[in-house]
């Protein structure tokens, strides 16, 4: 690379530093875990419908579904907001005991807490019943879950490790936005069978 183009690098870098500063403030923090939350993954779903559609799975783009699963991203951010202050306070540290246990724990806790959720918003927001909600967790939870013991094991060593607790939900919205597709995926499956 010229040293040009790397002073460009830098100076723009320094030009977002303080705006970067502002949305991982203390005082900001929650909207902007909630804000990146629900954007990636309306993402995820829009990524995912377009590749249904394109498959001949779906007819077309449905708003209406991406805005349930923008909002599902949200109640899901802001328990891991939350979990995150909650865990590192806890488990303060950066050894490698100290990580794996926040691992297993984030594994064993978390993780069943954010698929629970997750479900119990879209039910709200679809208007199931108590048994549709709980029918539908049955059958699709698990395959979640199972998801999750493959994806977030190696991605938090790297978030608890290496990232201060300001930016581990946005790390894990990055991560999750493949994780988003799959979980849009997987909610809609039945839907799609009877779509075609």
């Amino acid at each position: 690379m010229k040293m040009s183009t790397i002073r460009n690098i830098r100076l723009l870098v320094a030009k977002f530093n303080p705006i970067r500063e502002k949305l991982f403030s203390s005082k900001n923090l929650l909207y902007t875990n909630v804000a990146i939350s629900i954007s990636l993954s309306a993402t995820g779903d829009f990524l995912e419908q377009h590749y249904e559609i394109l498959k001949g799975e779906w007819k077309k783009f449905c708003i209406k579904r991406t805005g349930h699963m923008a909002l599902s991203g949200m109640s899901v951010g802001v328990i891991c907001h939350y979990w995150y202050r909650f865990l590192d306070s806890r488990l303060p540290g950066k050894t490698i005991g100290i990580v794996v246990r926040k691992v297993i724990i984030d594994q064993f806790i978390c993780s069943p807490l954010c698929i629970g959720m997750f479900f119990l918003t879209l039910a709200i927001l679809e208007r199931n019943n108590w048994e549709e909600f709980i029918r539908e967790v049955k059958n699709k939870a698990h395959k979640l879950y199972i998801a999750e013991w493959i994806v977030w094991p190696p991605a938090q060593i790297i978030n608890f490790y290496f990232l201060p607790t300001r930016y581990r939900v946005l790390y894990d919205n990055t991560i999750s936005l493949g994780y988003d597709i799959y979980t849009s995926q997987v909610k809609h499956d039945n839907i799609l069978n009877q779509n075609k």
